[in-house]
């Protein structure tokens, strides 16, 4: 009910009253007023009533809502790993107790310090370039050496999502921290999409496309079937391609000595996860894989190769013979590369833009040398301008 409609309604019929009480020829219609009175004064107190009901539910839902975020502060506060909550710039907004150990700063003092200033110097451009591109529904595991307050540097992995606030706006970001030595003896993290499939009794992950693949250390992947693009990043922040998996690649924090380094399935992926000591303790498990090592120390020569070309069409018509011997295959049209490439991550795969992978792309099927098929992935003729180049001289498995 509407309290002020029958507070307007009592001041209208104490008007009356009054008017009434000096005009005595009206003394006739002053019990019909008081009735009205009282009815309208019967109905505000149900209002009343009403309101104090509402009032008491609303206190009692407060009380419950407070107990559970007390409870969720208590969660996240006593959490075995560490946990930060940092705002778009990268500052601390919340950490919890072993986040607090972690640093080795008091929690009320880490409130307002920037993430980086924790972070090994030659580490900080790279992380927070990454931080600042990642979008809302995007994950980043990160391995990262950690710079306690006078203490010795530590190495954990961070592992970084977008906190959707209140207004649907993402300008915060959760990070989990965990040292190295807490993860080194657990499994290969699992994702939700994920199926188990039976090569002997070792499991297979499924990765989706685009979605960023965790990287442990003394863990190292194994493709079974897809492909998966290995980058790192530049002193300006941009993303440079030093790999592409295929299947039998191998790939890890334990076979390079990038700082950054990110791993990202480009097709739908199913893995097979080794721990680096059960490689080595297995002759076996090792000749299976080192020879695959091999053929990815090749492919990042060849990819040496193309970024030394000082032309920008050089560079990407050597990167579409690497790619066609990579993840060619043969079709009635010519030879169609199995995974379809934006024309942002050819430009990354090439040191260039998107707009001149575009041209070059264009110009490229109007000479009817490439086409494309009805999923727009690439096709290469058989006898096109990548031939005249011998596959010796761009890659040889």
């Amino acid at each position: 009910m509407n309290v002020d409609k029958f507070a307007q309604q009592i001041y209208s019929q104490i008007e009356s009253l009054c008017q009434l009480g000096n005009a005595p020829e009206c003394q006739e219609m002053l019990p019909i007023a008081l009735t009205n009175l009282g009815i309208v004064s019967e109905e505000l107190q149900l209002t009343v009533d009403e309101l104090q009901r509402q009032n008491e539910e609303l206190l009692a839902t407060r009380t419950a809502l407070e107990l559970q975020v007390r409870r969720y502060q208590e969660l996240f506060d006593f959490a075995p790993d560490g946990y930060i909550v940092i705002d778009k710039s990268g500052k601390i907004e919340e950490a919890n107790r072993a986040a607090a150990e972690l640093f080795n700063v008091p929690q009320r003092f880490l409130v307002g310090k920037p993430l980086i200033i924790f972070v090994a110097e030659d580490e900080r451009q790279a992380l927070y370039s990454k931080l600042m591109q990642l979008q809302q529904g995007q994950s980043l595991e990160w391995v990262v050496n950690l710079c306690p307050r006078n203490q010795e540097p530590i190495k954990v992995v961070l592992t970084v999502a977008i906190v959707t606030g209140n207004a649907g706006n993402n300008s915060k970001m959760q990070v989990c921290i965990r040292q190295v030595n807490a993860v080194q003896d657990q499994p290969c993290p699992e994702q939700i999409e994920q199926e188990e499939t039976s090569n002997g009794d070792r499991r297979k992950y499924v990765y989706l496309k685009g979605e960023l693949i965790p990287l442990k250390p003394q863990m190292i992947w194994q493709v079974d079937q897809g492909i998966v693009k290995l980058s790192t990043l530049s002193e300006t922040g941009e993303e440079v391609v030093v790999g592409l998996a295929g299947p039998g690649m191998p790939f890890g924090v334990e076979l390079t000595s990038l700082h950054t380094y990110q791993a990202t399935a480009l097709s739908q992926v199913q893995l097979l996860c080794y721990s680096f000591n059960e490689l080595a303790a297995s002759p076996l498990l090792a000749a299976q894989v080192l020879p695959r090592i091999n053929q990815r120390l090749r492919q990042s020569e060849a990819l040496l190769a193309i970024f030394g070309q000082r032309r920008v069409k050089d560079r990407f018509e050597q990167l579409l013979q690497l790619l066609k011997q990579e993840i060619g295959q043969p079709t009635e049209r010519g030879i169609r590369l199995s995974v379809r490439f934006t024309h942002q991550e050819l430009a990354e795969a090439c040191s260039t833009t998107r707009v001149t992978v575009t041209r070059l792309l264009g110009k490229l099927q109007d000479e009817g040398k490439i086409s494309m098929d009805a999923k727009n992935h690439i096709i290469l003729k058989e006898q096109s301008l990548f031939d005249r180049l011998p596959a010796r001289d761009i890659y040889t498995v």
